[in-house]
């Protein structure tokens, strides 16, 4: 039997089992996404008692929607901290991969082969270039092996590229992953942990006493010792509950998908992948919005008449869905992570990569919040503090 919210506790037990409330669970995360599901199977695979509340089935979930790329090219200008962040994360994937197959027998299909982002033109070709240059001029940035290639080295690489295509940058830690598998393995993962999983239970009160935060959802209180907020947007409501700041900006994506075709695209690419089962996906579009009932047919044109320059066998190939995702996106497009200082336990956690963080996020993020206290000199530059009072205008993070 889980460990029950005090309303579904009946009454004639309900006194007996007060004490046992307050020490139910070391932590409770807050939000069911990838980034929360990494999060709490961190703490679980650590030993911690947790619980995840979650919206459901029913919200607009960023983890369905993403293009799961496990991406480092072109990551952190601006904030050389990122780049370092993100590497990490790239090479703690496959050990992710590998303890979740253990767990669970549920292959993430991780590949991590090398990723390209190709050009159109000369003057594409020019301004990936200039990007490239800035990158690798970044102090205190890690080296990732970026680079820019001609149009005969893509070819060698990837053959059916067409005449349009002047080339591209190419870096050796960039792959993707079945995104929906790993998101199900973390969700399996979680019983095998012990850990409670509570749909449909969204956060709308939390408040710290004696030592513990209360946990106010429409089926009841929960209470816990430590709490993580990984509600994706809705943190920019929850966390100043507990004297946190998570500024978001509204942002969504649309994504083609074609039916299943040959083998053609051994590495990604930042907006084409084929994955694992066929299908080749098409997308990485932004748009400042959180409205996701409707496509703009607009964008996905311009979306898959690249796709076809790119490769243009595309064009042969009939597109069987489409969708419309919101993102999870703060402000700078920067991660946050942070702790409270008037709520001791109180943390928060926010970024757009949940896919390429999720190793980070299950082995280090957890890792901190287990003990106590997350650690500056591996994430103290993705502190809320860095927006000061007037937030901060969208900037490369994404």
């Amino acid at each position: 039997m889980s460990k029950a919210f005090s309303s579904e506790v009946d009454a004639g037990s309900r006194k007996e089992n007060a004490s046992k409330q307050k020490s139910d669970y070391d932590v409770a995360v807050v939000g069911g996404g990838l980034l929360g599901s990494a999060i709490a199977w961190g703490l679980g695979r650590l030993g911690k008692s947790v619980a995840v509340l979650d919206e459901g089935d029913i919200t607009k979930r960023a983890s369905r929607a993403n293009f799961a790329l496990v991406w480092v090219q072109s990551k952190g200008l601006g904030m050389p901290a990122y780049t370092v962040w993100t590497v990490q994360a790239s090479q703690a994937w496959g050990r992710l991969a590998e303890e979740l197959k253990q767990q669970t027998g549920l292959d993430v299909s991780l590949q991590q082969n090398g990723g390209f982002h190709l050009t159109l033109g000369e003057e594409e070709f020019g301004q990936r270039t200039e990007l490239v240059k800035r990158m690798h001029n970044q102090a205190g940035a890690a080296d990732y092996k970026m680079e820019m290639l001609s149009a005969s080295e893509v070819k060698k690489s990837l053959p059916l590229i067409g005449p349009e295509v002047s080339g591209g940058s190419y870096c050796p830690l960039d792959g993707h992953v079945n995104s929906l598998r790993t998101f199900r393995a973390f969700h399996t993962g979680f019983r095998a942990f012990g850990i409670d999983y509570f749909p449909e239970r969204p956060v709308s009160a939390i408040s710290r006493s004696g030592g513990e935060f209360r946990l106010t959802t429409p089926k009841g209180e929960l209470r816990a010792a430590k709490i993580v907020l990984a509600a994706g947007n809705a943190n920019q409501t929850l966390a100043p509950m507990v004297g946190l700041y998570a500024p978001m900006g509204p942002t969504r994506g649309q994504i083609v998908v074609t039916e299943r075709t040959m083998p053609f695209l051994p590495h990604p690419l930042t907006t084409i992948r084929q994955t694992d089962e066929g299908t080749v996906m098409i997308g990485d579009s932004k748009e400042d919005e959180l409205d996701d009932r409707a496509l703009k047919h607009s964008i996905s044109a311009v979306m898959t008449d690249r796709a076809q320059r790119m490769f243009p066998h595309l064009s042969r190939l009939n597109v069987v869905r489409s969708w419309a995702g919101i993102r999870v996106m703060p402000q700078d497009g920067f991660p946050i992570y942070d702790q409270s200082k008037t709520h001791p336990g109180a943390f928060v956690a926010c970024c757009h990569s949940g896919v390429t963080l999720a190793s980070n996020h299950a082995f280090e993020i957890a890792r901190m919040v287990a003990q106590g206290a997350l650690e500056p000199e591996l994430v103290g530059a993705f502190s809320a503090s860095r927006f000061g009072a007037a937030g901060a205008a969208n900037n490369s993070g994404y």
